[in-house]
């Protein structure tokens, strides 16, 4: 898979960085949302960063107001929001598009790099995938809120977790790039 090119991004606070700043890292990158049924994942994610995050681990969250409008508030809504209810510590940008003709670069190669390959079989893979209609199932957009994009050291794009896998399943794969 290609290497993750070095985006310009901005942060929950306005300010302007860059993914290169993450090089040599192992990055979970994710697009989140305040007002979603997901949101719970927040604590598990924030878990896994104080897990890993001296091995080497990078959690950058993105809200994305994209999946039902669940993340409608301010970047300073948001960060609070995050902090206050769920003690986040890992980095979080500004609103971001994940999908359609607006959406962030990062998203276009992640979502390119690492295809929808579909839900897994378990009960909540088959709720999600009962969403959405055949055409949306083939298309390799991110489908909702908490999905997870694996990025390892290198840079290269290793693997996709749709919304229904939890944060603590993805631990052994985390363990595998550190």
């Amino acid at each position: 898979m290609a290497i993750i090119n070095d985006y310009k991004l901005e942060t929950i606070k306005g300010e302007s960085a860059g993914l290169s700043e993450y090089r040599g890292k192992v990055l979970l990158i994710v697009n989140t949302a305040s007002k979603c049924g997901l949101t719970p994942q927040y604590e598990g994610l924030q878990a896994l960063y104080d897990q890993y995050k001296e091995q080497g681990l990078e959690i950058l969250g993105f809200p994305s107001n994209q999946f039902a409008g669940q993340e409608p508030g301010t970047s300073s809504d948001i960060e609070g929001f995050c902090q206050l209810n769920y003690g986040v510590s890992f980095p979080l940008f500004s609103k971001t598009d994940v999908n359609g003709e607006n959406a962030h670069p990062l998203f276009n190669q992640l979502t390119s790099e690492a295809p929808f390959q579909g839900f897994d079989s378990s009960a909540s893979g088959q709720r999600f995938a009962g969403m959405f209609t055949p055409e949306q199932l083939q298309s390799n957009d991110v489908k909702w809120n908490f999905t997870k994009f694996l990025v390892g050291r290198n840079g290269e794009i290793v693997a996709r977790f749709e919304p229904n896998v939890l944060p603590q399943d993805i631990a052994g794969e985390i363990e595998k790039q550190l």
